[in-house]
């Protein structure tokens, strides 16, 4: 079982609004909710891909049955904690620029924490774990590394999607996989990650530091893949880009759901640069239908020392 875990979920509403004019009154002609955080993207994106995925984290409130509610409709298995504190709101407002207001997150105690340590206890070698997102401040700012620690002695495939200091953090511990962006790889090393070369350079790296596979998205520049012995690069489709939040996720999702199904790594690679490609297409997150419509389109080339192999 492919299970993801989002420590600070929400309800993510969206408004679209023609011309936004602050301090005055403003109507929506748009508007859609959501169930947000990385995680519950990266569940409900494989679902769609059509693998069994479950999602753990913390919930509560009114809230937090309406993504229970949602994610059950998309065939989303769900194990949730209960905090019993309402599950945070975040409103994107997209008009001529795209502006996010985001809630406060929970309280988190210790029997909170200690609920959802069990539950990634009980997960074996069979298991895949996608921790996405940032860490509550009411939480250890180690807490991914206790996780990290957890899967490594359980044999549970460790995948991390997250940034900032919760991803220095965990470079050294043993990932699967790891997906920064290439603003993300610079800030970990100190450098500016401005081409594919030095991207490649870098992911090698963090093979080093014990990751299996690296994808560093480089937005238009398309996206690298650094593996054991194999370096590729793979081009983005064209498309009007629709929506900003999930691409990253949903790459994920479609690498690790390819992998999954017995797929090569250059093919999991191109599903999951599709994947990545067909939410960014979208107003929601893609569809498998999305997704496959556009493999086509994707080059996958490989790299050698002196540059792109054609």
């Amino acid at each position: 079982m492919i299970y993801s875990c989002t420590l600070n979920p929400s309800i993510d509403y969206v408004m679209s609004v023609h011309e936004f004019e602050a301090a005055g009154l403003n109507r929506a002609h748009q508007t859609f909710y959501y169930p947000g955080g990385k995680g519950i993207n990266v569940s409900r994106v494989m679902s769609r891909l059509g693998v069994d995925t479950a999602a753990l984290g913390f919930i509560g409130g009114f809230t937090g049955e309406f993504v229970k509610n949602f994610l059950s409709k998309e065939n989303v298995s769900h194990q949730f904690v209960d905090t019993g504190q309402t599950t945070r709101v975040n409103v994107k407002l997209k008009s001529s620029n795209e502006t996010e207001i985001n809630g406060p997150g929970p309280n988190l105690t210790e029997n909170h924490q200690q609920k959802l340590l069990e539950q990634v206890r009980s997960l074996t070698e069979e298991d895949t774990l996608v921790l996405a997102g940032s860490v509550p401040s009411s939480l250890p700012s180690d807490f991914y590394n206790t996780i990290a620690d957890i899967c490594y002695k359980n044999g549970t495939k460790f995948v991390a999607d997250t940034s900032g200091d919760a991803l220095k953090n965990l470079i050294g511990h043993p990932l699967f996989f790891l997906k920064p962006n290439h603003h993300e790889l610079g800030e970990l090393f100190s450098t500016n990650v401005d081409s594919i070369d030095k991207a490649a350079h870098y992911a090698a790296k963090l093979l080093d530091e014990g990751v299996k596979h690296v994808v560093i998205s480089m937005g238009g520049a398309g996206a690298v893949y650094v593996g054991e012995n194999k370096r590729l690069v793979a081009n983005v489709p064209k498309g009007k880009v629709k929506n900003s939040v999930g691409a990253g996720d949903s790459l994920v999702s479609g690498f690790i759901a390819a992998l999954h199904k017995g797929e090569s790594v250059e093919e999991a690679f191109r599903y999951g640069v599709a994947a990545g490609s067909a939410t960014a297409f979208n107003d929601d997150l893609c569809e498998r239908d999305d997704v496959e419509n556009l493999l086509n389109e994707i080059a996958i080339s490989s790299i050698n020392e002196e540059g792109i192999n054609q």
